[in-house]
């Protein structure tokens, strides 16, 4: 088997590994059914309206098969009033209609979805802000089903920078609800407590959540935005990202749920923790303004609320690792660096390089640039063996041709008696497979890195104006399926300086077992320019000053590291050692001399 011919299979094995890794997230188990107070919950949903008006007031005494004599009166219809908070990073705006948040404002952080190329980021990032969003609390008082979100509440402003609503849940019994923004921060701290509440069924929470498109990119901003969650003693996990996805989580102890973009989230964390009923990503049309719904629907239990209150906190910010990682909760796991491997490489290796080099340099295109020169120094031992094995198959080459000529006619024959050779000389035609693989989770970890890290986020290098999207050097008139509309430049440089490194690369290579694979090399670059012109052009940008030093080191390594006199030396005095036998090269060796002796038996027979 020729070297370029199991490079090809190990590309191909790589692209439908990068393929599941990234484009299809694991589904999870569902069980049977829920609890008895999910079905109440879902009856509840289903007589919501989406529409932006106030949902009509939920009738609790039929719901829950109350006589009309225990229904509580009508209170007189009461005006919606808001209050704002603000600390400078973090503008809130509460309503007395459910005493719930009405809109987040991150000071500083711009959209960039609906943006034209060029002009200036005036429309800054909100959360939570659709009408048709819902929070409710689902309180069972006197047989009675209770929405929080249709009840108007007493609000209290007790200072700056914190707020009390209170409201009356009929039967003497109040729930409260608490607010207070902490300085210069993203996060709010967040309690709620029930006064005079008779029986001993526990509160739900209904958390729906569309989802604002935020980034230009939206396609990926979708496919990028999920629900997260942290069951207790375990690892963070997630609802689909490409799908609709429910996760039935009843019974299971929940300490935190996010509601999270691409750059930002949305999360509530329970300082005992939840009692888990399940959350629900649904993808909403093209046509609609959010790009999915997030809905989550969580327990807490009555005693608790009764007593000390139940305590969490609001994050309501930028997907920033280091202020995710602070609450010690695993939150930062919300940013999509990939699992197992992958993200343990962009965790504690990339991202810490990273946090280095932007703390010693101001433009973060010089930093991708450093970035790109010292991993290729860290995996220089590697590379160094691949092009020594480069050079070694170079200085055989005009052995091999010598077989080629020789066996013409028989291409079994001519692979045979070309392992035959490798084996005397002492190469490993797989020599340079073996580097360029092991460098692979690295590529792939970086891969995740640059369009999960919110520091790339709308900052510009060269042409390219945020280096956490594609970068639009050229938008055409018409749109291609996967391309775009529009031409990014660092992925067609990326594209043309592969195709150069892999012509100066092939020349060396031998070609008449798999004729296909000489044309192949070159066509595997264009579909990759297809698959990463809409990528983010931070990537794209690593990629191409990737291969710029690829090509650097390649002709340092022929022209300086490698003299072919030298290397023929070497090959000779690998000749005059012994071998051990029953090696990779002997068995690989011995299952072509098995197959050159099957294609002769069957030639055999054919003549027969």
């Amino acid at each position: 088997m020729e070297r370029n011919h199991i490079i090809g299979i190990l590309l191909i094995i790589a692209v439908l590994f990068l393929w599941n890794q990234f484009f299809f997230a694991p589904e999870m188990e569902k069980q049977q059914q829920l609890k008895r107070v999910q079905d109440s919950i879902a009856q509840t949903v289903l007589e919501s309206t989406p529409s932006p008006e106030p949902a009509p007031r939920f009738d609790t005494a039929h719901a829950s098969g109350t006589p009309d004599s225990l229904a509580l009166p009508s209170p007189p219809q009461q005006e919606e009033q808001f209050a704002e908070l603000d600390n400078g990073r973090l503008h809130l705006r509460f309503s007395n209609k459910g005493g719930q948040i009405r809109g987040a404002t991150l000071l500083g952080f711009y959209k960039s979805f609906g943006h034209a190329e060029g002009g200036k980021l005036d429309k800054e990032v909100r959360l939570l802000e659709d009408p048709r969003n819902r929070f409710a609390y689902l309180v069972q008082q006197n047989g009675r089903v209770v929405r929080t979100d249709e009840l108007y509440f007493d609000m209290v402003r007790e200072d700056d920078r914190s707020l009390r609503f209170t409201a009356d849940l009929g039967g003497g019994a109040r729930f409260i609800q608490t607010y207070a923004l902490r300085e210069d921060d993203y996060t709010l701290d967040y309690s709620i407590k029930t006064e005079g509440q008779q029986g001993s069924e526990p509160v739900v929470l209904h958390w729906e959540n569309h989802l604002d498109k935020i980034e230009r990119n939206h396609e990926y901003e979708k496919y990028n935005s999920t629900i997260y969650f942290k069951e207790a003693d375990k690892d963070p996990d997630y609802c689909s990202c490409r799908s609709d996805d429910r996760v039935d989580q009843a019974n299971r102890s929940l300490r935190w749920v996010s509601h999270s973009h691409q750059f930002f989230n949305s999360s509530l964390i329970a300082e005992k923790g939840f009692q888990g009923l399940a959350n629900e990503t649904i993808l909403l049309p093209e046509t609609d303004g959010s790009l999915k719904k997030l809905v989550s629907e969580l327990s807490i239990p009555a005693n608790e609320l009764a007593s000390t209150g139940f305590r969490m906190q609001w994050y309501l910010g930028p997907n920033e690792y280091k202020r995710l990682d602070a609450f010690g909760v695993d939150l930062q796991y919300i940013i999509p660096y990939g699992w197992s491997i992958f993200g343990t490489v962009n965790r504690y290796i990339v991202r810490p390089l990273f946090s280095a080099l932007a703390g010693m340099v101001s433009s973060y295109g010089v930093v991708i640039l450093l970035m790109t020169l010292i991993v290729k120094l860290l995996v220089f031992p590697l590379g160094y063996k691949m092009l020594h094995s480069q050079a070694k198959m170079t200085a055989l080459k005009p052995e091999i041709e010598k077989l080629k000529l020789k066996f013409k006619d028989d291409q079994q024959k001519q692979q045979v008696e070309t392992m035959k050779l490798y084996n005397e000389f002492g190469v490993n035609p797989l020599g340079g497979c073996f580097p360029l693989l092991l460098q692979m989770p690295v590529w792939i970890a970086l891969y995740r890195f640059f369009p999960a890290t919110i520091e790339f986020r709308q900052q510009s290098f060269l042409w390219a104006a945020d280096l956490t999207s594609y970068d639009e050097f050229l938008h055409l008139p018409f749109s291609l399926p996967l391309f775009g509309s529009s031409l990014s430049l660092f992925a067609f440089l990326w594209m043309v300086s592969t195709l150069v490194f892999t012509y100066y690369s092939s020349k060396s290579m031998d070609f008449s077992a798999n004729p296909a694979m000489k044309y192949m090399q070159f066509l595997m670059p264009v579909i990759f320019w297809f698959m990463f012109n809409k990528t983010a052009a931070g990537l794209t940008a690593y990629m191409f000053f990737s291969n710029l030093l690829n090509i650097a080191q390649t002709l340092i390594g022929k022209y300086y590291l490698f003299d072919q006199d030298k290397i023929r030396v070497e090959l000779e005095r690998n000749k005059s050692k012994p071998r051990k036998k029953g090696g990779f090269r002997d068995r690989l060796e011995t299952m072509m001399q098995e197959q050159q002796r099957q294609q002769q038996e069957k030639i055999k027979k054919t003549r027969k």
